[in-house]
């Protein structure tokens, strides 16, 4: 999608999310500086454990624990449906962190506050630790560290500089989701490897390469709903839009 062809009320947003991907791809490779991405890397693992959570809670099930790992990966028990609800539930981790980056992207083109939306986002982090994840000392340390700081972002920021975070973190729960797909669509061959693929795969009899390869498809339909949305004309106007040009004086 060219700058171009976007709506001009969009564009310093867009400019604003490809800064944060140039950003985040920079503290992937540069040495040294992708110890700065581990919060955020274990921020998608919540949200990818969380994902589960909901679904197993929405099909009827009960959460046993949550859990994430120094190495940043993580472990969510549920209690076993049928193959409707196993299917939901195990599709509930990486659909559900690109739902959630889409869905943070989608509230930063309608200028929803930025404190607001961090405030949320510390707030299901530090219930999902409350609730789910006592069980484990590291994901209590990083659950109630990673809620505190969205929420003291959110409350000491500027408002420019909470939306240019929540604009990051849009970034890495999106490009995280995929690199995770990707890691993944590597590992469905190996039936060593025990992934929600393979869980997907005991439960229908169907090769997880095929569950692979649904998730990275809708996971490219939720992104390009979400990014579609800025190529449109907002109707409603608003005083506070983030990066918004200042008007002459």
């Amino acid at each position: 999608m060219r700058l171009s062809n976007i709506s001009a009320d969009a564009r310093p947003q867009v400019r604003t999310l490809l800064i944060a991907a140039l950003i985040t791809i920079a503290l992937w490779y540069i040495p040294f500086l992708s110890v700065l991405s581990y919060p955020f890397n274990l921020f998608v693992t919540f949200i990818h454990e969380g994902g589960h959570a909901l679904a197993a809670l929405l099909t009827g099930n009960k959460v046993a624990s949550l859990s994430v790992a120094v190495d940043t990966s993580g472990e969510t028990y549920t209690t076993y449906g049928g193959i409707f609800s196993q299917i939901i539930v195990s599709s509930a981790g990486y659909l559900g962190a690109m739902a959630y980056g889409a869905l943070l992207l989608f509230m930063i083109r309608r200028a929803v506050a930025a404190r607001y939306v961090l405030i949320g986002s510390g707030a299901f982090i530090l219930a999902l630790t409350v609730i789910f994840g006592l069980s484990s000392p590291f994901t209590i340390i990083m659950g109630i560290g990673i809620a505190a700081g969205l929420i003291a972002i959110a409350t000491y920021a500027s408002p420019r500089v909470a939306t240019f975070f929540l604009s990051f973190l849009a970034v890495q729960s999106v490009l995280n989701a995929f690199l995770d797909l990707k890691t993944l669509f590597a590992s469905s061959f190996s039936k060593d490897v025990q992934s929600d693929a393979t869980n997907m795969a005991n439960a229908t009899g169907i090769p997880a390469i095929f569950w692979t390869l649904v998730w990275i498809a809708l996971a490219v339909v939720i992104i390009s709903f979400a990014m579609r949305c800025y190529s449109n004309n907002r109707k409603a106007t608003q005083q506070d839009l983030p990066f918004e040009e200042p008007m002459g004086v």
